[in-house]
């Protein structure tokens, strides 16, 4: 056997399940310098963590004996982010341990708490379950940790980002201190490390490499849509791909919403996998996954963490994941232990640098194509009909007995064409979509400038041959705006900012520029319209602007050529070559008007001579006279500002006093 220092139940499980040849990860925790140690291990996803860390306890647990007792309070701790994940590793447990007499007991959130508890009251060996849901029990004290001898944080990064740093630290510090600590993390940050150095005694670091096999496992594949087209594109992709179960990523829970029922609608068996549906919900939309029953799960990041689906071969991104570490837990949903996937990114032209860096940071090399179109899915269709069980299937007699009676009233061609009526009846029909086709920087010309714009607007210059003028039955009077057409014509036309040329709105219409690359498709496309949407339409180049709408040139002034001889003012200066008002008075010779203020003739104020001439500049106009002895001057006076001091201080006194000290020898 390949597995080593395993115990003879445990190896009895591994061979009725056929795991023969260990994983990497599971190889690593089975070694024996990682025997009875603390251990933080960081694998791919889809690697095998969850039998990787269910072998590593066992020998903790079961010691030399081959049973667990029948009564015991739990010896293991398994934390998990998510209900979903949880539940799956009860499962995987289950098997693993089922000849060992093992009592598994599941703690998730959104089950009934009193049913777990008295399940806790009974007894079990191995609790699995939710940070928030045990740290309930912990408090309340239906779940006993005194015999605990192995906890384990599955998903650890996973359970710090959606913010159970708390409850975690709680459990830890709830538990035995000589328990052992398995960490198992998809990546290794910082918060991990502190948390390890932490709850942990000299832990053995364990980095399996696995990650090559993985995205070899794994065919990525990233095609070209138009904007409005994902709901479309899906559609041809998972009729392309005939999977036994495919999982679609979006990024809020509206579109997951909106995309299920659009699949829904078009004949698709497709369940919902969200956040804000009930735990018995995403237990029926899983089981109905695994039994066949839905072929098309519509999920989100958070809901679809570490599920773990045998059939599922097809991974679509309708929403581009926000990080290179985003994209390789999706597609890891696929291509597990061994089996084959496909991951499919849906990329916009407007995104494709974005995925493209993403794909870099992951290492990943994808295959850029278009979307699948509609008569490519047919003739697939016709290669897969002659394969279906409908044709291949032996008949019975009773059949043979009635398709002599079907060829005795029909001719084979007729019999043939309802055959084929009655098989693509159980397909969804395929969407006509458009190829965005390269972006604009691998085969296109650079954009006109502004300038080019302005001058083929206002007649400089004749538009270039690789533009095409297009019309909107739309003008200034119903206040056309590109604010609002720019958009409307990429959603119409099935084009990007980078294809629309030079548009110029009039009072009854707006005329637009396509470039020549994209205006059959432009053309074929802005037929389909919604009853909101104006109409539009080819326009003919010959065809004149209206008359109210020409723009004429403003005049400047350019002396001989644009007025003549003449000067624009005449032979006259501005106001006769004089100041505004000339050189007399503004008010003198006004004719008076009712509201004018009488003039009166003021003589000098009082106090001030008639015939005062200041003697140097600063002068007060008025007599002075002081109020006070001493009382300084209000105009310069050129003396000196100090004076010698006659006393035996030696120092310098102002020659004036102040106010205050004058008052005071005053008084």
């Amino acid at each position: 056997m390949a597995f080593p220092q395993t115990p003879l139940p445990i190896t009895r499980a591994l061979v009725e399940r056929k795991y023969d040849e260990p994983t990497a990860v599971q190889l690593a925790v089975l070694e024996a310098k990682a025997e009875g140690r603390d251990m933080v291990v960081s694998a791919q996803t889809g690697s095998g963590k969850t039998v990787a860390y269910g072998l590593a306890i066992a020998p903790t647990l079961l010691g030399e004996l081959m049973q667990f007792d029948y009564e015991s309070d739990p010896q293991a701790l398994i934390v998990a982010p998510t209900r979903e994940l949880a539940l799956q590793v009860e499962r995987e447990l289950a098997w693993l341990y089922q000849y060992t007499g093992a009592r598994i007991i599941a703690c998730v959130g959104g089950m009934d708490p009193s049913r777990e508890r008295r399940r806790l009251d009974q007894g079990g060996h191995i609790v699995v379950g939710t940070p928030g849901r045990l740290r309930d029990h912990l408090e309340r004290g239906a779940l006993k940790i005194g015999e605990l001898k192995a906890v384990v944080l599955d998903e650890a990064d996973e359970m710090l980002d959606l913010g159970f740093r708390e409850d975690l630290e709680f459990i830890l510090e709830a538990t035995p201190k000589e328990r052992r600590t398995l960490m198992f993390s998809a990546t290794m940050p910082k918060t991990i490390a502190a948390m390890a150095k932490k709850y942990q005694r000299d832990a053995l670091r364990i980095e399996a490499k696995g990650s090559e096999r993985a995205h070899a496992d794994i065919e990525y594949r990233a095609m070209r849509v138009a904007p409005n087209e994902v709901e479309h594109a899906v559609v041809n992709v998972l009729r392309l791909i005939e999977a036994p179960s495919a999982i679609v990523f979006c990024n809020t829970r509206e579109h997951v919403r909106h995309l299920h029922a659009t699949l829904s609608e078009r004949g698709f068996a497709a369940v919902n996998l969200s956040g804000e549906l009930s735990q018995s919900e995403r237990n029926h939309a899983l089981q109905a996954l695994r039994d066949g029953r839905a072929r098309v799960c519509i999920a989100t990041d958070v809901a679809a963490r570490g599920i773990d689906l045998p059939n599922l071969t097809l991974v679509i991104h309708a929403d581009l994941p926000n990080d290179a570490e985003t994209l390789q837990h999706r597609s890891g949903r696929t291509g597990r232990a061994g089996r084959k996937g496909v991951s499919v990114l849906l990329v916009p032209l407007s995104r494709r640098r974005k995925a493209e860096m993403m794909l870099q940071t992951a290492k990943v090399i994808p295959s850029w194509t278009g979307v699948p179109q509609a008569d490519e899915i047919r003739k697939l269709d016709q290669q897969r009909m002659l394969q279906d069980a409908l044709i291949t299937q032996a008949a019975t007699e009773e059949e043979l007995d009635l398709a002599k009676n079907v060829l005795a009233m029909k001719t084979p061609e007729e019999i043939a064409a309802a055959l084929v009526r009655i098989y693509r009846s159980r397909l969804p029909a395929a969407e006509d979509v458009f190829d965005p086709g390269p972006a604009r920087n691998e085969f296109r010309e650079a954009a006109p400038t502004r300038r080019e714009k302005r001058e083929r607007e206002f007649g400089g210059e004749q538009a270039p041959r690789s533009y095409t003028w297009f019309k909107l039955d739309i003008g200034r009077k119903d206040n056309a705006d590109p604010k609002w057409l720019l958009p409307m014509i990429c959603r119409r036309g099935k084009v990007t900012k980078p294809d629309i040329g030079a548009i110029r709105i009039t009072d009854a219409e707006t005329r637009f520029e396509i470039t020549n690359e994209a205006a059959a498709r432009f053309a074929a496309a802005m037929v389909i319209a919604e009853p909101d949407d104006p109409a539009m339409s080819l326009l003919d180049p010959s065809a004149p602007m209206p008359k109210s709408d020409i723009p004429r040139p403003k005049k400047v002034y350019e002396g001989k050529k644009a007025f003549g001889d003449k000067k624009p003012f005449g032979d006259k200066k501005p106001f006769g070559g004089k100041k505004p008002f000339g050189d007399k008075p503004r008010y003198e010779d006004r004719p008076p008007h009712v509201g004018d203020k009488p003039k009166f003739d003021r003589g000098p104020k009082d106090g001030f001579k008639k015939d005062f001439k200041p003697k140097f500049e600063g002068e007060a106009k008025r007599e002075y006279k002081p109020k006070f002895e001493g009382e300084a001057p209000k105009f310069p006076v050129a003396r000196p500002k100090f004076k010698k001091a006659e006393s035996a201080s030696g120092g310098d006194v102002p020659l004036f006093k102040s106010k205050k000290s004058a008052w005071k020898g005053k008084k």
